[in-house]
């Protein structure tokens, strides 16, 4: 049972990481053609209903909080940090669906750099936010890890988990 329910989670985080890499790349392309104050302004106004409600709403304080400060090279930094983020994202997770285990490897490699950086980042300017994406990404390399050590493609995880879950014969 512990097996499976980790079977679960690690697909479960495949997606989350494929959902996050296409947000990452979409919003990094964004960023390209949107300057500060423009970027400002579409923050104020979706969040200005919400914080007329309540404002103290954590998430949209923080939005208007966020893009408060940035400048043109800040925005610069971000879009090509997000689109080089998606990017591998989206490589790991096509990969993994390709069905290979030999991208295991490399998958553990570039989630453990985005681990060292977020790490630095909670040494230099800690949150919250970067806190729990930094604890799931360790998560998503433990669990990958463990789907390379069992020798099992992400589509026979799949497989498995789906009969598991709906109960059906598994396939070997």
């Amino acid at each position: 049972m512990r097996q499976r329910v980790l079977d679960l989670v690690f697909l479960i985080g495949v997606l989350v990481k494929g959902i996050d890499g296409l947000a990452e790349l979409v919003g990094g392309v964004a960023l390209l053609f949107v300057n500060p104050v423009q970027l400002q302004g579409d923050v104020g106004a979706v969040t200005a209903r919400e914080l007329r409600e309540d404002p103290h709403d954590i998430l949209a304080n923080l939005l208007v909080h966020g893009v408060a400060h940035l400048g043109s090279g800040d925005m610069t930094f971000l879009a090509v940090y997000l689109l080089l983020h998606g990017v591998v994202k989206l490589a790991i997770v096509a990969a993994l669906l390709r069905g290979s285990a030999k991208v295991y490897p490399w998958a553990i490699a570039a989630l453990l750099a985005f681990v060292a950086f977020q790490v630095y980042q909670l040494l230099t300017a800690p949150t919250i936010t970067v806190a729990a994406l930094t604890l799931f990404d360790v998560v998503i390399v433990w669990l990958t890890w463990r789907e390379w050590r069992l020798g099992r493609t992400l589509r026979a995880t799949l497989r498995s988990t789906l009969d598991w879950l709906f109960r059906r014969p598994a396939h070997d």
